[in-house]
């Protein structure tokens, strides 16, 4: 089934269309995006159950950009009525008249032509199975609850399991001169998250689950939890790590971490602009292995961060950021590709109607290659297998990186000997890193069950992965 078009949005095309057309008769330049969504969060665990409407997540709201042909002015609002348009027409009027004094004497300033734009008509919906809505916080709670009842089924050690998942629906409408775009997008994802003991030990596990779609990710959930559970108590034997540098097979999940993490920041051309990116004097060389491809974009992948458009009415694309190991180019939004001279990316994305649009990540991942994760793991005299990414972070100035795994599966001679390490602290130089890569297998897969921030705001969602990798790596 497609997702439904917004009522709300429906009902305000009208007039919304109109103010187009009074605007246009002012400004060079004018587009109009509404938005409108939904969200709530569901969890249970032993001592608690709980549902909220995701506060971030669900507004209905519209922000109006305007262009005297130098200088972008914004001006949001979440009202709209024949009443109304006068007072809007003098807020947007406000807003670029103080759009003239925003940079101080003295510091320099960019100045941005009139984007030309083809004429485009569009209306698309993604697909789903099973409409949260419709199935109704009861049942969504009840199937939670069966799944946390499973995981602490499977051993007396396991001290919670708690389980949770959260939707959003949302629709939007970008208006402009030349430009009518409709898109109405659901995703929903789930996590289980167990705690158990053996004697004063304590050990956490936590599993994510995604889709582009709706509640049809509860089964997976159901499906997975015994092992999630297992895995949990292996962790109970787990030893701390001896600090050094391995031979490791990553995990599609880690892969994806070290992915948005090494590349994804740094390649958010919005950076460049600022000159806060090392990859920007790299464009053209070498940055990783040979056997490594890495894109992003909203259409280069069907998960939780895809969409038909983005917030400035650029349709989605798939960007090729890094081809066969050589750097190629990175990721923009409309005002950075202007300051650069670039073609925007289609990553030009709000947190919400009331925040600006910045550069960036969608679905980013490395391409498949060759190799399977048995021919890796056998490969090896020693290493380990790394599972279970819990956070990372980059430094894009400098090719930094520093991430948590939970799981490290030591190998010895080709095989999986049992003994498992955690926590573990992966480190390195990004090029490096990248460039360690040997091995590539055929599978990929990718996960969207987080969000991302610019710094320590403006969160969106995202979505990574890839293959499972051969690298040398750094671990402490």
């Amino acid at each position: 089934m497609k997702v439904r078009e917004s009522d709300f949005i429906r009902q305000k095309k009208p007039l919304l269309r109109k103010l187009l057309k009074t605007l246009e008769e002012q400004y060079p330049y004018i587009s109009i995006l509404a938005m409108d969504s939904t969200a709530k969060t569901y969890r249970v665990s032993r001592k608690n159950t709980g549902i909220h409407e995701d506060n971030i997540l669900s507004e209905r709201g519209f922000v109006i950009r305007v262009s005297d042909g130098a200088h972008y002015a914004e001006y949001s609002f979440n009202r709209i009525s024949e009443d109304l348009l006068e007072e809007i027409c003098s807020g947007v009027a406000e807003a670029a008249a103080m759009s003239q004094y925003a940079v101080p004497q003295k510091i320099g300033e960019n100045t941005y032509a009139v984007p030309e734009e083809e004429k485009t008509s569009f209306v698309g919906s993604t697909d789903y199975e099973t409409d949260p809505e419709v199935l109704g916080d009861g049942e969504i709670i009840a199937l939670l609850s069966n799944i946390k009842e499973k995981g602490l089924a499977v051993s007396t050690k396991i001290l919670d399991c708690a389980v949770m998942c959260n939707y959003q629906k949302y629709s939007k409408l970008f208006l402009s001169g030349k430009k009518e775009l409709e898109q109405n997008v659901m995703w929903m994802t789930g996590a289980i998250s167990l705690t158990a003991s053996r004697g004063e030990e304590i050990k956490d596990s936590f599993r994510s689950f995604s889709g582009l779609g709706g509640a049809e990710v509860l089964s997976q959930m159901e499906d997975a939890v015994e092992n999630c559970a297992a895995v949990t108590l292996e962790l109970l034997k787990s030893e701390p790590m001896i600090p050094g540098e391995y031979e490791c097979v990553c995990t599609p999940e880690v892969t994806g971490m070290i992915v948005h993490e090494a590349f994804g920041h740094g390649v958010e051309m919005d950076m460049f602009v600022k000159k806060r990116a090392l990859a920007e004097q790299y464009i053209g060389q070498y940055v990783a292995s040979e056997l490594v491809t890495m894109h992003d974009g909203a259409a280069a992948a069907s998960q939780t961060s895809s969409y038909f458009f983005d917030d400035e009415g650029t349709l989605a694309g798939d960007t090729t950021i890094i081809d066969k190991g050589i750097l190629k180019q990175g990721i923009c939004d409309l005002l950075a590709a202007q300051a650069l001279r670039a073609e925007p990316t289609g990553n030009g994305r709000r947190q919400s109607y009331q925040r600006k649009a910045y550069t960036r990540m969608t679905n980013t991942f490395f391409e498949g290659g060759h190799s399977t994760k048995e021919e890796m793991i056998a490969s090896i005299s020693y290493g380990f297998l790394l599972e279970e990414p819990a956070s990372g972070m980059e430094d894009p100035k400098n090719w930094g990186i520093q991430c948590m795994v939970n799981i490290a599966r030591e190998i010895r001679d080709g095989r999986l000997t049992g003994r498992i390490f955690s926590p573990i602290v992966l480190t390195g130089y990004v090029p490096d890193l990248l460039k360690s890569i040997s091995m590539v297998s055929k599978k990929t897969s990718l996960s969207g069950g987080g969000f991302c921030g610019k710094g320590y705001k403006e969160w969106v969602k995202v979505s990574d992965g890839g293959p499972y990798i051969k690298a040398r790596i750094r671990l402490g």
